[in-house]
């Protein structure tokens, strides 16, 4: 192999490494807050009500590989804050709420305030330290009211 053949396999396989970087990290779960703010209402779900602080609203379906790990955080934390209720909507024959909501993946979680307002968005499977960060905003927003 010449230098040069050798420089551009090295550029090559340089690029290819930062791209699946890039592609990784715009992969993480993380919070958005730039979500419309509609308000939910339990009934289009199938529920009977939300959280009367607030809700975790899980979107999942069955060949979901990561949403039964999901399902159980989610339930946990709801479970340890008074008020706070876990929604699972399973998306595999409601692909009209699917479309409404924009899931392009699954989970895809919804923070929900006392009101049914969504305030945060996750997609893919979030850590439990960064959904009780959120919860805890919420709930701290909501006691200055």
């Amino acid at each position: 192999m010449t230098l040069v053949g050798a420089l551009i396999t090295l550029a090559v396989l340089l690029a290819a490494t930062v791209a699946l970087g890039v592609f990784v990290s715009w992969r993480q779960p993380r919070a958005r807050h730039n979500v419309e703010h509609e308000v939910i209402e339990p009934a289009r779900l199938g529920a009977d009500g939300l959280g009367e602080v607030a809700t975790l609203l899980q979107f999942s379906t069955e060949m979901c590989a990561r949403c039964p790990g999901v399902h159980r955080t989610l339930s946990q934390i709801a479970d340890g804050h008074d008020g706070v209720r876990h929604l699972d909507i399973d998306l595999t024959h409601r692909p009209d709420i699917a479309k409404h909501f924009h899931v392009l993946q699954t989970p895809t979680t919804l923070v929900l305030d006392r009101d049914g307002v969504v305030q945060t968005r996750f997609g893919g499977a979030p850590s439990r330290d960064v959904l009780e960060l959120e919860l805890n905003r919420l709930i701290a927003e909501d006691a200055n009211v």
